[in-house]
């Protein structure tokens, strides 16, 4: 199983970009899926999560801003991202729980770059 994250790039303060992630190979069920960021010299934090019940959850930063969806035919999980200012620049990665056969566990994505700047 893996997970492919796209969408990341450049953009000016106050715009917007919506970033989404896949999970391919042989899976029975996805979790909790979720979004997190690592900005250069910190640590990596979480952004945002979303249950199977499609109950989503928050950073205090970005709530209200970005908004977190999944797509369980397509096994994906997506970040839309507004009103973007400098601090949201980092590599994005996705995570996903995930039963593939005889195990579970958390996935990651390989991550993608946002960069917020004028």
């Amino acid at each position: 199983v893996q997970l492919q994250a796209s969408g990341g790039g450049l953009v000016q303060p106050g715009g917007s970009l919506r970033l989404s992630c896949a999970a391919s190979g042989r899976l029975f069920s996805i979790g909790d899926m979720a979004w997190f960021r690592q900005a250069p010299g910190k640590q990596r934090e979480l952004v945002a999560s979303i249950t199977s019940g499609r109950r989503a959850e928050y950073a205090a930063s970005v709530n209200g801003r970005f908004a977190i969806s999944r797509d369980d035919v397509k096994n994906s999980v997506s970040l839309q991202m507004n009103s973007l200012n400098p601090e949201d620049t980092a590599v994005y990665y996705c995570k996903a729980d995930i039963t593939v056969p005889f195990s579970r566990r958390d996935y990651w994505g390989q991550g993608t770059e946002v960069t917020v700047s004028s």
